[in-house]
C-alpha cells in the first residue's frame, strides 16, 4: 500500500468520524491528534469555533517527563493534563473525536486517563 493511499484512508475515516462527532457549549469534543512521536488534545466548542482547553507532549510542563517515558505513558500523562484543564475551564461533559484512528495504544491512554481525572464522555 503507498503511503498516499494510507493517508487518504485516514483522511476518510476522520471524515466519517467528524459527521456524526459536534461539540457544543454543553458538550465540547475532545479532539486527539497522533503523530508519530507526539500527541496532542484540545477540546473545541465548534458551534463559536473556539479552543477551550489543550495539552500536548510539547507542553512545557510535560516536555521533559514525556521524553523520558514510553509514548503510552506522555499519552496518559497528557490526558490527565487536558483533564485538569477542562475542569479550569469549567467543562465535565465531552464528546470524543478520535481523529480517525483506532480506538488503541496511545488514544485509549489518553481518554482512559482523562476519565479517570474526571472528564466524563
Amino acid at each position: 500500500m503507498r503511503i498516499t493511499e494510507k493517508a487518504e484512508k485516514l483522511e476518510r475515516r476522520r471524515q466519517r468520524v467528524r459527521q456524526r462527532v459536534f461539540g457544543t457549549p454543553a458538550r465540547p469534543r475532545l479532539s486527539v491528534f497522533r503523530s508519530k512521536s507526539h500527541i496532542y488534545a484540545q477540546i473545541i466548542d465548534d458551534t463559536r469555533g473556539h479552543t477551550l482547553a489543550t495539552a500536548s507532549t510539547l507542553d512545557p510542563e510535560l516536555k521533559k517527563a514525556a521524553q523520558s517515558k514510553n509514548p503510552i505513558d506522555a499519552a496518559k500523562e497528557v490526558g490527565k493534563l487536558i483533564a485538569s484543564r477542562a475542569k479550569a475551564a469549567k467543562v465535565g461533559l465531552v464528546v470524543f473525536d478520535r481523529g480517525g484512528r483506532l480506538y488503541h495504544g496511545r488514544i485509549k491512554a489518553l481518554a482512559e486517563a482523562s476519565r479517570e481525572s474526571g472528564l466524563q464522555f
